[in-house]
């Protein structure tokens, strides 16, 4: 009797491991398929509110998209940051982000409609995912040391307040409900960034950020591109076979590939200065890039819809020029985080200035509004001139270090 009871707490050992306490995060770990799983089913719910964007590029339709995209970004960044510094590869890891995938599955089969006929049901399911969220970081603050009970209580505190404030917004209006689905992921990224710059030790943020987490983000940022494809084909399907239509539809592919070298080429898999604001600055600047990133999928469906029209629609110009303009941008502001940024000045100052300048370039694109066409194939050129300036300086500096 003894040794079997003795067998079975072995095996409950094995399986369901307490959540690792803070300050004992592991900095050397590779990212597993659950992990990879859990990103793919949240990117189904970005692909959801992706396509709502793609049929009502208005700015009703982007308050909408911008709104739940921010709410569901959060709820990632939450999951992931918990699997980072509690999580273990066993059954209660895998417990926890199946649980949160079954909230998360409802949730997307909501986002069409969250702003007219699914919105209760959406702001119901986001409030019960919040709490999840709040009952496990709950669960993992239990075995806090001393120094870590004020920013755990605070930061289960604003995640259950978020979970309480969504519930809640199903009793309003659909207007003021997007609107107070906005302002609460305003005011909670708001308090995240308090806790974190305030409460939490400075070692323990500024080493938050390992190389698994840095690939987490990157595989989610590529995972999201695939959403330019995905809107390019959309588009053809959509539409009768020709010559304009594939050119258009190719070269609108050439773009989100251009972000893709934008991003991985100058930010991507890089970690950041091991600071509290420089870890803050890299989580924080994911935001806008991944969100810039899906939208830019979202217009491309209307850019190939239109291949024949003379000038592209106002919309579809303004959001495809405008989420280039801020990968761009953001992607400069995300590698002055970085510790490569220091260590090759002679690099990232004058790209920096070059990436604003094409940013400032995809403005006027926007309000030109060229062809489908010829706006791709700009954008394309836009691109490719960040690229082609860290190609010749590679070139330069390999030439100098063989003199």
């Amino acid at each position: 009797m003894t040794s079997r009871h003795e067998q079975w707490a072995r095996l409950r050992d094995l399986l369901w491991l307490p959540p690792r306490p803070h300050g004992e995060q592991p900095r050397e770990r590779v990212v597993g398929p659950l992990e990879l799983f859990y990103d793919l089913v949240v990117v189904v719910l970005v692909a959801q509110a992706a396509h709502h964007l793609a049929g009502e590029l208005d700015w009703h339709g982007l308050g909408l998209f911008a709104a739940v995209f921010a709410l569901v970004w959060i709820a990632w960044l939450n999951g992931s940051l918990h699997h980072e510094l509690h999580g273990h590869e066993d059954a209660r890891g895998r417990s926890m982000f199946l649980l949160q995938i079954l909230v998360l599955v409802p949730l997307g089969a909501f986002i069409p409609e969250a702003g007219d006929t699914r919105g209760a049901a959406f702001a119901v399911d986001a409030g019960v995912l919040f709490a999840l969220l709040a009952l496990l970081w709950l669960l993992a603050s239990r075995g806090d040391t001393p120094e870590f009970r004020r920013p755990s209580a605070l930061f289960v505190t604003g995640t259950a307040f978020c979970a309480v404030v969504l519930a809640a917004s199903a009793a309003l209006p659909a207007d003021a409900r997007v609107l107070t689905w906005g302002a609460l992921a305003v005011v909670y990224l708001l308090g995240f960034v308090f806790v974190l710059a305030r409460a939490i030790p400075e070692r323990v943020v500024g080493f938050s950020v390992t190389d698994a987490l840095a690939e987490r983000f990157g595989l989610f940022i590529i995972i999201v591109l695939g959403e330019n494809v995905t809107g390019v084909v959309d588009g053809l399907s959509h539409e009768p076979t020709g010559a304009l239509t594939l050119a258009v539809g190719l070269v609108a592919v050439v773009v989100g590939f251009g972000g893709w070298w934008t991003y991985f080429d100058f930010a991507g898999h890089r970690l950041p200065r091991p600071t509290r604001a420089s870890a803050l600055q890299w989580m924080m600047i994911h935001l806008p890039l991944t969100a810039a990133v899906a939208a830019m999928g979202a217009a491309m469906v209307g850019l190939v819809e239109h291949a024949h029209d003379g000038r592209t629609p106002a919309a579809t110009a303004w959001v495809l020029c405008g989420g280039t303009a801020v990968v761009l941008c953001a992607t400069m502001v995300l590698a002055s985080s970085l510790r490569v940024w220091s260590e090759d000045l002679g690099l990232y100052r004058p790209l920096a200035r070059t990436c604003v300048a094409m940013a400032v370039v995809c403005v006027a694109l926007g309000a030109l509004r060229p062809a489908p066409l010829l706006l791709g194939l700009a954008l394309v050129v836009v691109l490719g001139v960040p690229w082609g300036l860290a190609v010749a300086h590679r070139v330069a500096h390999e030439g100098e270090r063989a003199v």
